[in-house]
């Protein structure tokens, strides 16, 4: 069933998910004794700091060296240990591509890679730090697992559920604190969607940062305008929840997609492809991306950031 909140009481409490990630990570390791953690240098910003303090055996500092990171990583996984490998996106998907590509996708290794700061939402870094492309260079990775989570609570589940499942995963998270959507009851499944409302005049699709940002809108639109428009999110990029996508474009009159990523082999464009190859739908559809349109970051505080580039609440509102 379709969930139905006040989201606009989600500014009570604010939180990073490389916050959410540090805390579930410690959690994981006194449940799992073969869980192993490996850092390059940034356990401070990643968090990965909680699970050091925890288990100083089983976490491992390799340095400012990403590849090396990710080569260490997949042979703890061939010695039957979790690896949970950690630095920001853009060293993480950037600096060491070969190596997971080669040394964990191709034999297809547990190894979990978990990137912080992703996006434009790290703000003042600016754009040599801000990694706009993660999701489309992970996603077409055989045998990756791509999840880009919304809240503390989504993040927390994530954490704990890639140690459950066989082979590489990418846990895409943020610096930026969002509002806690969720709560601890609720129930998650990998590759499947979840669908916050039934409005028919639009579907907006969200994954990460900007989940919060298209469930605020929401709120807006059916108070303030009249407009009924459903959210999905979509923490699940790969493998990507084709029915629930197929199922919104037959039952709503439009497709936006929302992401702090490229428009270009993300969110948006994963969509398409799902539409693009489904026969049963009898109307022509029209997905509306909103993203960064092929073009690097700039310097600025996230809120800044996320206006200059139309991916805030505002800009949604905008649309209608």
């Amino acid at each position: 069933m379709p969930y139905e909140r006040n989201v606009l009481n989600m500014e009570n409490k604010k939180i990073p998910t490389r916050q959410s990630y540090g805390e579930a990570l410690a959690e994981l390791g006194k449940e799992n004794k073969d869980i192993v953690v490996l850092d390059a240098d940034l356990s401070t910003a990643t968090k990965t700091q909680i699970f050091a303090k925890e288990f100083p055996d089983r976490f491992f500092d390799i340095g400012i060296s990403e590849q090396d990171m990710m080569s260490t990583a997949a042979g703890f996984a061939t010695c039957n240990k979790i690896p949970y490998a950690s630095t920001f996106a853009m060293f993480a998907a950037g600096r060491a591509y070969d190596q997971i590509r080669n040394s964990i996708c191709y034999p297809n290794l547990n190894v979990k890679i978990c990137a912080t700061h992703a996006g434009i939402t790290v703000g003042e870094d600016g754009a040599t730090h801000q990694m706009l492309e993660d999701i489309s260079m992970m996603r077409t990775l055989p045998n990756m697992t791509v999840i880009s989570t919304s809240d503390d609570i989504q993040t927390k589940w994530a954490v704990k559920e890639i140690s459950k499942i066989k082979g590489p995963v990418y846990l895409r998270l943020s610096r930026y604190s969002v509002p806690v959507i969720y709560n601890n009851s609720e129930k998650f499944e990998i590759g499947k969607a979840v669908q916050f409302g039934e409005g028919t005049d639009a579907t907006i699709f969200a994954t990460g940062v900007t989940v919060s940002e298209a469930l605020e809108a929401k709120e807006v639109l059916k108070t303030q305008k009249g407009i009924d428009v459903r959210v999905v999110d979509i923490h699940t990029i790969k493998p990507i929840d084709k029915e629930t996508i197929i199922r919104c474009a037959k039952e709503t009159k439009r497709i936006i997609s929302i992401e702090d990523h490229s428009i270009i082999g993300g969110l948006g464009s994963s969509i398409c492809e799902v539409l693009c190859e489904e026969n049963t739908i009898d109307k022509p559809i029209k997905v509306e991306r909103m993203g960064i349109n092929d073009t690097f970051g700039k310097s600025g505080t996230a809120q800044e950031l996320m206006k200059y580039f139309g991916i805030s609440t505002e800009d949604i509102l905008n649309k209608f």
